[in-house]
Parts: C-alpha cells; structure tokens; sequence
C-alpha cells in the first residue's frame, strides 16, 4: 500500500473545528495527532470521512478493549435507554452492573460508578485521607493519574506540567522512582506519619509497558500494612484489559482501593472505584462525599453489565494474547529486516513501541525517557498515513476483535510504511 491516501474531507473539517473549538480538538491529548476525522468503527477497523479504512490499535486511548461498535454491547445499551437514562434515583441495573464488576474482580467487597478515571482518583484519594487523618500521598514518576491540579506531572514533578496549575497542589504529593523498593521503604520509613496513601499504575502503561520487578508490589503492600497506609492502584487501563481480574490477577497482590475505566463498559464513558467495605463503607455513611448527575446512569450500567457478562461468559484473553504476540513478533521481524531500532516490550494485549536506546528492557519512566520518543512520534504518522493508526506516545493496544488476518494486513502495511521511509 502506498500513502496516496486522500484527506480533503477530514482537511476542511479540521479548518471549520478550528473556527470553534480550541485547536480544533477536545482533548489535549489529541493536539499533536495527525488530524483525521473519523466516520465509522466496526471491530479491528476505522474509516475516515475520505474512506480510507484503517486497523486500529490505538482503541480510542483504550476503552474499545472488545473492539468498535461491539453489537451485544450496544443493544443492551439500546435496549435500557429505551425505557430512561438519568433519574436521579435508583435503577434495577445499578445493581446488575455492580454485581457484575465485584464478581469479575473477585477481591473487592464495594463499588461505586463515576464518569472519569480522574474522577475515581480523586475520590480514593479522599477516602484514603478520610481513613488515616493524614494528608499527603506516595506517587511514581510517569504515572498518570489524570489531569486535576494535585495529580498531573510534567518531566520535572516539582514544576507544575500546565499553566494555570497551581504549584501548590503538587504538594500534596511525594514523587518518587517506581519499581524501586528501597526508596519506597526509606521513605514510608520517615514520613509514614503524613502520608495517607501510596498510588500507583500496578502496571505502568501510560508512559511505556512496564511490569513490576518481582516482588516490588508484595513489599508495596507489606508497607502499607506496616504503617497504616491505604494501598491504591490505578487501574484504569490495565483493569479488566489484562485479565477478568486486572493487575491483582496478574500479580496476586490486592489494594485497599483501585480505579478502573477504559475496558469496563465496551466503550462507553464509565469508570468505577472498587475495594474494602471498610474504606468504601464511608461514602456510605456520608462521612465522605462522592457525587455526581450522572454517575450510574442507565446506559452505563448497562454497559458495564454487559461487558462484565461478556468477559465472564466468553473471555477474550488466550485469544488476545496469541493475537497480541504475533502482531508484536511480526513488528520485530519487520524493524530486523528494515534496520530500523525498534524496542518492544510489555504484554501481548498492550506493548510499547519506542526507538533506539540501550539494550534490554526498561524498568520505569527515567529508563522510558532514554529512548528515541521523537523518532516514534513521527513514526506513528508515517504507519497512519499507511493505515495504521496507533498513539504518537508508542503503546499498542490490542482488541478482542483483532484476528490472524488483521495482523497479516497490519504487517504488510507497516512493510510499506517502513520501505518508504
């Protein structure tokens, strides 16, 4: 395939969207993408308003984890919103969705909805506070733990990453290294004493695909318990998207609190904070405040309890991983064969591509940063402009939709983008 790809459609949309809307996005995180608009999603596959159809492993930033338009998904969303969508009261769903995560999980006693994985941080963070009656938390350098003042990080933690962001806020908390489990215990071994919480990614896939060093989340929690600390993990993307029961499956160790969003609900706009009776139990009583219009809503419950019905009934993983690792084999042949330095690394349903860099595997952000990031940004456009749509910042997600054939078609069309370079 060539990259004759014609883009006079999605050209005058993005000319009108910048009459309207600031930089003609929504999202920052879309500002530096190459400016397609989008008129369709069906399983594996994007068409743009040209008609140029591409294979996606970029999943819409991740919620599109069983694919585009997932139709059992869809018609039981269809089917409830038929009958109402907001109440401001309870519905029969709510109860069938939540069922259905605490079941799927298995280690989690309660569990409440939200809109935003930013959000549900913040709200685990309150409980944590509320618990303990300290007021910092632990966090890890090229973390994520969305875009409100006291939790988004620029290269320098200590300088705030947008303007408008009050330096203050960042206070509230300690950043450290990940994966280093002696620099978190000499710091929980001094400051225990004001720290309410320690937040991490149990797998950092927000910058790079990073697994925990063998052991480090068991001490993790063994300090938490040491010093009273709430143990929270951020699993908003990889819950739901590594296994039924997200990191805990993988690792064994279990939070006091987790976040989850993007592979919960099939795509639709959900996350959750699930954990211990104990701590989740405060929301209850009122002691703790967590709010919001439209949390739970009818068409994200029965989103949730679909998802949740799907990934328990029909699990996608031994699938996805051997789909994952073909698709990741084949890229490696292919930068072999093309002399280009591509490093890999992560799980089969979500890796990290980057460039050049020291050999063998990274451990946390500071080893990510040493890698030609650049180089891959500007990759990424060349594989679009070939039909393959992927995120500048190098993760690959991989869909339950995805097939033998979709990723014979991907590295044929990566070959093509790499001859041309």
């Amino acid at each position: 395939m060539s990259d004759t790809r014609t883009s006079t459609a999605s050209a005058e949309l993005f000319s009108q969207a910048l009459d309207l809307t600031p930089g003609g996005v929504h999202s920052n995180v879309r500002l530096a993408s190459p400016k397609v608009f989008f008129a369709r999603g069906e399983g594996s596959r994007l068409w743009d308003v040209d008609g140029n159809d591409y294979l996606d492993y970029l999943l819409g930033q991740g919620p599109m984890f069983l694919g585009h338009a997932p139709a059992d998904i869809n018609d039981a969303v269809a089917l409830a919103v038929s009958r109402g969508m907001v109440f401001g009261a309870e519905h029969p769903l709510e109860i069938e969705a939540a069922a259905g995560v605490l079941t799927t999980l298995g280690w989690a006693e309660r569990v409440r909805f939200g809109l935003t994985g930013t959000e549900a941080v913040q709200a685990a963070l309150r409980l944590a506070r509320a618990a303990t009656g300290r007021t910092r938390f632990v966090r890890f350098e090229g973390h994520y733990h969305g875009w409100l003042d006291n939790v988004l990080l620029g290269p320098d933690p200590e300088v705030p990453a947008s303007a408008g962001q009050l330096a203050s806020h960042l206070g509230d908390s300690i950043v450290i290294p990940w994966n280093d489990a002696d620099a978190l215990e000499s710091l929980l071994a001094t400051r225990h004493d004001e720290i309410a919480a320690v937040i991490m990614e149990p797998v950092m896939f927000n910058m790079g695909a990073v697994l925990p060093r063998d052991g480090y989340l068991q001490k993790a929690r063994e300090l938490c318990d040491r010093y009273g600390i709430v143990l929270i993990f951020d699993e908003v993307i990889s819950g739901f998207r590594v296994g039924p029961q997200g990191a805990v499956g993988l690792t064994g160790v279990v939070p006091d609190l987790a976040t989850y969003g993007k592979a919960i609900a099939g795509g639709w706009p959900v996350a959750a904070l699930a954990g211990s009776e104990r701590l989740m139990g405060m929301f209850g009583t009122g002691e703790v405040n967590h709010s919001g219009t439209f949390n739970s809503s009818v068409m994200a419950c029965a989103a949730v309890a679909a998802t949740m019905t799907r990934l328990r009934e029909n699990p996608p993983y031994a699938e996805l991983e051997r789909v994952g690792t073909s698709l990741r084999e084949g890229l490696a042949r292919l930068a072999a064969r093309h002399g280009l330095p591509l490093h890999l690394q992560g799980l089969p349903m979500a890796f990290h591509a980057s460039l050049g860099g020291p050999d063998g595997e990274y451990h946390d952000y500071r080893g990510l940063t040493s890698r030609d990031l650049a180089g891959y940004a500007a990759l990424s456009t060349q594989l679009a402009e070939h039909g393959v749509w992927v995120a500048g910042r190098g993760i690959w997600y991989v869909s339950a939709a995805h097939t033998d054939d979709d990723v014979a078609e991907t590295l044929d069309r990566v070959d093509s983008a790499l001859a041309a370079r």
